[in-house]
């Protein structure tokens, strides 16, 4: 208990980078991944074939392994830089690849949620003279975030996990770093171990009764 208290501080700074990159990456997921599914159910061939080779590309790619691309192949291969600052670059980088690996999750939660509303909607959004964007996002969308919000819950949950190995990015200041920092100094601790266990339950917890309630409340009936 006494390494627990010790590091405290500065296991807690690097839980809360866990939590900025969980925010930020909840955020940019959501909005990627409805531009998938938009994709993905488009009547375009062209965009439908893309998001298809996306989402398994990506579903089927180890997430280590796209952080790891972010990291050394579009930051310091290809020069793409979001600040000068070393940390607040790597913050993005990895950011930007956790957001795209969520994203292809989401798109297929949505996907499936898309497959609940009836097809006559669509038919009959289409007679009145509704285009495809339109009917998708007065129509279809709205009824398909109703139908997954459990699964989503469990995407964003599954997410904020996965912040734990943002090392694989270059990102050296998140909670599984500095957990690690601390067990070169004091050897493996379990209070230290176990409190950052706590801090995470404490968040994803949460999460996954709320949106079990919320997906309750929300549901469809048809």
């Amino acid at each position: 208990m006494e390494d627990l208290i010790r590091y405290a501080p500065d296991l807690a700074l690097g839980f809360l980078e866990n939590i900025k990159l969980s925010i930020v990456g909840a955020i940019t997921s959501l909005i990627l991944g409805t531009v998938l599914v938009a994709m993905r159910v488009s009547p375009t061939p062209v965009l439908r074939a893309a998001g298809t080779i996306y989402v398994n590309v990506v579903r089927n790619t180890p997430l280590t392994l796209v952080l790891a691309f972010s990291a050394l192949g579009l930051s310091d291969q290809l020069g793409l830089v979001f600040s000068s600052v070393p940390s607040v670059n790597s913050f993005w980088i990895v950011a930007m690849g956790l957001s795209a690996y969520t994203a292809a999750f989401v798109c297929e939660a949505l996907r499936s949620g898309i497959n609940t509303v009836p097809l006559g909607q669509a038919e009959a959004a289409r007679a009145i003279g509704l285009t495809f964007m339109q009917s998708l996002r007065m129509i279809i969308l709205p009824q398909a975030f109703r139908a997954v919000i459990a699964p989503l819950g469990s995407v964003m949950i599954a997410m904020i996990k996965n912040t734990t190995v943002a090392v694989a990015g270059g990102y050296a200041f998140d909670s599984a770093n500095k957990m690690k920092e601390a067990f070169d100094q004091v050897g493996a601790s379990i209070p230290i171990f176990l409190g950052i266990v706590v801090a995470f339950m404490c968040v994803t917890l949460p999460i996954g009764y709320f949106t079990g309630w919320l997906a309750k409340r929300l549901a469809v009936v048809r």
